[in-house]
């Protein structure tokens, strides 16, 4: 909807200042937009899907701009591979040098790295932090909140609805309480010992780890450590951490949950 794709049905919108409703044409020519899933053409060579998204913006000479993209992106050595031949980190490169060809101001990313190995993960964010320092104002959906927490501000989302909208070190103050991180010989008795003591106000779950919100670090915690020993539970380690929008997310959505079905 605010790439001007599809009409809003109701609400009043505007993007770069122009409106969503009567200006969709306008927007369309100053944003690029990354879809999800990879929708460029196997059976064309980088260079060559470069070379049609440059005609379909109507951008002319763009030789210097797709080369300059091309050593942006690292693409350069395999300018002349298919598409179909790329990994599923270059392919998300390439598919951000077609979206960039006409230089746009705003940049709309649609869960870029969902499926894209570690290594491509953290290259692909290098070259985004490298395209806000252009100026350019991107606006990205994960569903990595680790990587959220590297934007302005952040908006979660739960149910269709935003939860909250802020700036990350700000939605961080939201949880309320210390966090303490076990790693236990019985995850699922910790948790349920846990659940049941009165200085934690939250028991969250991370693989094999345990975050439990305390009221009073320093009243609960001995008392946890003590709980879990009478009942045999061994904790290889523990330690205070500061919390993660994670940490909130999930807080947050509990809540919610707990209110709905309270209703």
């Amino acid at each position: 909807m605010l790439s001007g794709i599809i009409r809003p049905t109701a609400g009043r919108a505007k993007v770069l200042g122009f409106d969503l409703a009567k200006d969709s044409a306008k927007i369309k020519r100053r944003i690029g937009y990354l879809s999800q899933k990879f929708t460029l053409y196997y059976d064309l060579t980088v260079d060559e899907n470069i070379e049609f998204f440059a005609e379909v913006h109507q951008v002319k000479n763009f030789k210097p701009r797709r080369d300059e993209l091309l050593a942006f992106t690292r693409l350069e050595p395999f300018r002349r591979r298919l598409a179909e031949n790329l990994s599923g980190g270059m392919k998300q490169k390439l598919a951000l040098a077609c979206t960039l060809i006409h230089t746009p101001d705003l940049l709309l990313l649609d869960e870029p790295t969902t499926g894209v190995d570690p290594v491509s993960r953290r290259d692909f964010w290098k070259i985004l932090l490298r395209l806000v320092q252009s100026n350019i104002t991107i606006v990205m959906t994960t569903p990595y909140l680790d990587e959220a927490e590297r934007g302005t501000h952040v908006a979660l989302m739960h149910n269709g609805n935003f939860a909250v909208v802020d700036t990350p070190q700000k939605i961080k103050t939201l949880m309320k309480g210390s966090i303490v991180e076990f790693v236990c010989s019985d995850f699922r008795k910790a948790s349920a010992v846990a659940k049941k003591l009165a200085g934690v106000t939250e028991v969250q779950a991370f693989g094999d780890r345990l975050h439990l919100v305390l009221k009073d670090i320093e009243k609960d915690f001995p008392e946890i450590r003590r709980r879990l020993q009478e009942e045999g539970i061994r904790c290889d380690q523990w330690r205070s951490i500061s919390p993660s929008l994670e940490n909130v997310f999930i807080s947050l959505t509990k809540k919610d949950s707990e209110v709905g079905h309270n209703a």
